[in-house]
């Protein structure tokens, strides 16, 4: 399987900005549908997400991966990448440089199965549970962190003001079909 890494490795080996100059910002923003359970409008999605980049988190600089994936698919990659049993709802992979600190880079992997799962769980849509977790892993990618409890409840207000932002200006619903 040929990795983003590898594809963004690719491209940036094709196109180098003048040596001694600041690299220019780029916005790539991929959005991937790989699994079969729900019927998705790919389109409207990523017009939540830069939505979410451009204005509400106000980011100029990234390059951002989506991928929507089946339960066999993140349990896979739990168990591979993160050596955790069974299924998640999201995984992040942070691809940032350390020499472009301000340059968000990763891939995002949402479960659409588990999001209907919890969406049922917490009475809410399954569209909004999958945007729910672009935003957790948008934040995980800003450098917030959830491992201890002050900094989950940080990370929780955050996501959650961030919802409410982006839920008065779209509908979620639009995302795909009930």
């Amino acid at each position: 399987m040929k990795t983003s890494a590898a594809r963004r490795g690719a491209r940036r080996a094709s196109v180098s900005d003048p040596p001694g100059t600041e690299p220019c910002p780029r916005r790539v923003l991929a959005c991937h549908n790989r699994q079969r359970s729900r019927r998705i409008a790919t389109e409207r999605l990523r017009r939540i997400i830069k939505t979410l980049l451009d204005e509400s988190l106000e980011i100029t600089d990234y390059e951002l991966s989506v991928c929507l994936v089946s339960t066999p698919e993140i349990t896979r990659l739990n168990e591979t990448f993160l050596n955790h049993e069974g299924a998640t709802d999201v995984i992040t992979f942070d691809y940032s440089e350390r020499s472009r600190p301000k340059r968000l880079s990763g891939e995002i992997f949402v479960c659409v199965e588990q999001a209907a799962s919890q969406a049922r769980q917490f009475r809410t849509t399954w569209q909004s549970e999958i945007v729910r977790y672009i935003v957790h892993g948008v934040l995980h990618l800003c450098g917030f962190d959830d491992h201890a409890p002050a900094a989950r409840r940080r990370m929780k207000l955050a996501e959650s003001r961030l919802l409410r932002q982006l839920a008065r200006r779209l509908d979620f619903r639009q995302v795909g079909d009930h």
